[in-house]
C-alpha cells in the first residue's frame, strides 16, 4: 500500500492551509522549479511543480512524502529525491493525471515504499 506516500511527514514542517504556490522546489542536487499547484488534503497531498526549462517546460507531480523540509521564510521546499529521479518518474500530464487513480498508484509505487526506493510494488 502506498497511501502514506500522499501525506506530509510530521517532520516536514507543513502547516495545513499554507499556500505553497510559487515556492521554489529543491532536489537533493539543485533546483527543479516552482510549485504551480498543491494539495494538502489528508491522504491526497501533492505538489505540481513547473520545471521551466529544466525538463523543457514540463510539470511533475511529487507526492507530499517526498518533502523533507519547508522553509516559509525562504519560500523553499526541499525534497529527498535527485533531479534524475524526478526526471525519470512516470510522465505527468495535468489534464489526464490529477484525478487518475491508476497513475497515482504508479507514481506512488515509484516514489513510495515500493518501486526503486524499496518496499512492495502495487
Amino acid at each position: 500500500m502506498t497511501e502514506h506516500v500522499w501525506s506530509y511527514t510530521s517532520t516536514a514542517g507543513h502547516l495545513a492551509g499554507t499556500d505553497l504556490t510559487g515556492y521554489k522546489v529543491e532536489a537533493t542536487d539543485g533546483s527543479i522549479g516552482k510549485v504551480d499547484k498543491h494539495s494538502d488534503e489528508i491522504g491526497d497531498a501533492y505538489l505540481v511543480v513547473d520545471t521551466g526549462v529544466w525538463i523543457f517546460g514540463k510539470e511533475v507531480l511529487l507526492p507530499a512524502s517526498t518533502v523533507v523540509r519547508i522553509e516559509p521564510d525562504e519560500k523553499k521546499i526541499f525534497v529527498d529525491r535527485t533531479k534524475e529521479q524526478i526526471k525519470n518518474a512516470p510522465e505527468f500530464h495535468r489534464d489526464q493525471h490529477l484525478g487518475d487513480t491508476e497513475y497515482r498508484a504508479q507514481l506512488g509505487s515509484y516514489y513510495g515504499i515500493g518501486g526503486p526506493f524499496g518496499g512492495p510494488i502495487i
